[in-house]
């Protein structure tokens, strides 16, 4: 059995929001990217979670794009980039949801996933849908106009889930991998979407 099998995998926030009205380079623009930690249990169905809005539909969302995986571990680049690049505080926190992430995850990276894959929750079955690609929203919600390009050159963009059995979420929930047939890795499959392959 491949060694990713035994992540341990955990997630550390849920998060949701609704579509927004919001001003990037002088354009007003419909966004759902800032999303916050929601408490407790929530639903999550063939179109994601409840009370989860997506903006533009031909990039985020519908079925195979129901949820988005985004892995803690990254965090601390993005902390430091974003210091770097804002000229802000070098201990400002990158709060949960910023990247427009459903689901904070621990014990997982892209490097370990595959096209396929499921996620096993408590009550619910995730199944590993493609990679996310960053965009002009995910830019103006990250403060600096590089952001876009430094996800591409770290291939740190998570994943996005499609939902195979509908249940409930919840912060502190285990995830079991279940490795699907192994034949497109997220990653690699990332780098070949972005001209990095």
């Amino acid at each position: 059995m491949p060694p990713e099998a035994a992540l341990s995998i955990t997630i550390v926030h849920v998060c949701a929001g609704p579509v927004r009205p919001v001003s990037i380079a002088g354009r007003r623009v419909a966004t759902a990217i800032a999303k916050q930690p929601v408490a407790g249990r929530v639903a999550v169905g063939p179109l994601g979670l409840a009370g989860d809005e997506q903006a533009d539909l031909a990039r985020h969302g519908g079925l195979a794009k129901a949820v988005y995986a985004y892995p803690q571990a990254h965090l601390a680049f993005w902390q430091t980039v974003r210091a770097q690049a804002r000229q802000a505080l070098w201990d400002e926190p990158v709060p949960p949801g910023l990247f427009g992430e459903n689901l904070l995850l621990t014990g997982v990276r892209e490097h370990e996933l595959w096209i396929g894959d499921r996620l096993v929750g408590p009550d619910a079955t995730l199944v590993v849908s493609e990679p996310r690609l960053p965009c002009f929203k995910f830019e103006a919600a990250m403060g600096f106009a590089q952001a876009s390009r430094l996800m591409t050159d770290s291939g740190f963009c998570g994943a996005y889930l499609a939902v195979l059995h509908p249940g409930t979420l919840a912060a502190g929930d285990a995830l079991r991998l279940e490795p699907g047939p192994r034949e497109v890795n997220l990653r690699e499959l990332f780098r070949a979407r972005t001209g990095r392959g």
